[in-house]
């Protein structure tokens, strides 16, 4: 072998020995391991999946202080697939004219709602749009609706406040007492689950209706004279 051939050799080793170490250095300083949260997150969308904090704000709570202005400007995330003007046609979503307080997935002028929306039930009121607008997808699981959803409370809250004031106009909801918790659904006055005790328990019914208690509560008038008089009533 000649010195041209030991020469070209050496050239080939060197240079794969470089890349060899090129490659090494690189590995250290470039790590290729997969982030733990991946994408960029952007503001006032709720991320796919995630649990809804947000939505445990009571709506009712936030709406007297709502701005109907700022939720023009949120619905302006709305306006590329819906109208709200009255008479204003459909477009790949429903015209939203007078929408709070209209059966859900009704009217619309024909519009195709799809079945996972209709078999939601009921009327558009304050806590489920606040729902609908949390996640359309977990409040109707199956819906073709792709917006993901604003996880801001107070934008949701500017955003409904509009749309109640496009046709619908519905009386605002009372705010919950400080530190009152939601009442669950099905819950009776206090009054009538007394009532029913009082029942049950072979008590009369008298007492509660006199005094708002029950029957074991100082009354504001005589029981006995109570129950004579509704019994000469009947």
């Amino acid at each position: 072998m000649d010195d041209r051939t030991n020469t070209i050799a050496g050239w080939v080793l060197a240079g794969c020995g470089a890349a060899l170490g090129l490659s090494i250095v690189g590995g250290m300083l470039f790590h290729g391991e997969r982030p733990e949260k991946m994408g960029y997150a952007i503001e006032g969308v709720v991320e796919e999946g995630a649990g809804g904090g947000a939505a445990e704000v009571a709506i009712a709570s936030l709406l007297p202080t709502a701005d109907a202005a700022k939720g023009a400007e949120v619905f302006k995330k709305c306006a590329a697939c819906h109208t709200i003007n009255q008479g204003g046609a459909n477009g790949i979503g429903p015209n939203l004219y007078a929408t709070l307080g209209e059966g859900i997935a009704q009217g619309k002028g024909g519009y195709a709602f799809t079945d996972a929306l209709k078999g939601v039930g009921g009327k558009w009121d304050f806590d489920k749009m606040n729902a609908w607008l949390t996640s359309p997808r977990k409040f109707a699981p199956g819906t073709k609706m792709t917006f993901a959803g604003l996880g801001s409370a107070e934008d949701r809250a500017n955003v409904i406040l509009y749309l109640n004031q496009q046709g619908s106009n519905l009386p605002l909801p009372a705010a919950p007492a400080a530190g009152a918790e939601p009442a669950a659904a099905g819950d009776q006055p206090a009054t009538a689950n007394a009532a029913e005790a009082a029942v049950e328990n072979g008590g009369d019914t008298a007492d509660i209706a006199n005094t708002g208690t029950a029957a074991s509560g100082a009354p504001s008038v005589d029981p006995e004279a109570a129950r004579k008089g509704a019994r000469t009533e009947q």
